[in-house]
């Protein structure tokens, strides 16, 4: 049964896919579409970072250039592409997505206890589902993310010529993405990256994701510099700085 959230009054006024795509894409099967991903191995041996981007950020706009920066932390990286994104097929659905994350993991090969969900923004709600999912991931990195999608959602849903309540978006939003529920879960290691200029999704969101983490190695960066688009461009060396010691904790532990 479809959800509510994945209709065009919700979807289609928050998820804005975009053409860009990248060269040699990895399609991975899902079910009801096919997403244009990308898989950088450097050693089967590391970690991998599964990386889940913005809503009005596409793959290309990720590599090569990341997958070269966390290639310097160590790292194989996986950057899973959305429905209607790049050259994703399928709608580009709220909820119908949540399940893709597990699917590209499980379609690579990879382990959960060798795997990092790195979410930003809108893709802290798909990187809080896979640890959900896959309560033994290796570890969490949550860069400018939300909190409590119910607000996000309500904030630019367009209800007009529907049946729908906002306390219908509200009840579904929190059911299906009641992050304090899913982050209690995980008991993993974590980092928090956040600018306290963020004016689109305010650092409380990250101070209130910080709380519900159930497990003890978490941790909150506070960028002076930067808002919500330009959080990476503006503490560059710190930003992967942060990624790299993050990743000698897990190497460690």
């Amino acid at each position: 049964m479809t959800s509510l959230l994945d209709l065009p009054a919700v979807s289609g006024c928050y998820l804005f896919p975009q053409s860009r795509t990248v060269r040699k894409a990895w399609m991975v099967p899902v079910d009801g579409a096919e997403l244009a991903c990308v898989h950088h191995v450097i050693d089967p041996a590391r970690l991998t970072l599964i990386h889940f981007h913005g809503n009005g950020e596409a793959v290309a706009d990720y590599v090569p250039w990341m997958a070269e920066e966390l290639a310097a932390q160590g790292l194989n990286s996986l950057f899973v592409e959305y429905r209607g994104y790049g050259a994703s097929t399928g709608e580009a659905q709220l909820v119908a997505m949540l399940g893709d994350g597990e699917a590209v993991m499980k379609a690579a090969g990879l382990t959960p206890e060798r795997v990092i969900a790195f979410g930003r923004s809108i893709g802290s709600l798909y990187a809080i589902e896979l640890v959900h999912r896959q309560p033994t991931t290796a570890g969490l990195i949550l860069e400018s993310g939300i909190a409590e999608p119910a607000e996000r959602f309500l904030k630019y849903a367009d209800l007009r010529g529907t049946e729908l309540t906002p306390q219908d978006v509200m009840d579904e939003a929190r059911r299906r993405f009641h992050h304090r529920q899913k982050l209690s879960g995980y008991r993993g290691p974590a980092l928090l990256l956040h600018t306290v200029n963020d004016g689109m999704v305010e650092i409380s969101h990250a101070e209130r994701n910080l709380e519900w983490l159930a497990g003890d190695q978490k941790k909150l960066i506070r960028f002076s510099a930067g808002d919500h688009n330009r959080i990476m461009e503006c503490n560059a060396q710190a930003y992967f700085d942060e990624i790299g010691e993050f990743v000698k904790l897990l190497e460690i532990g």
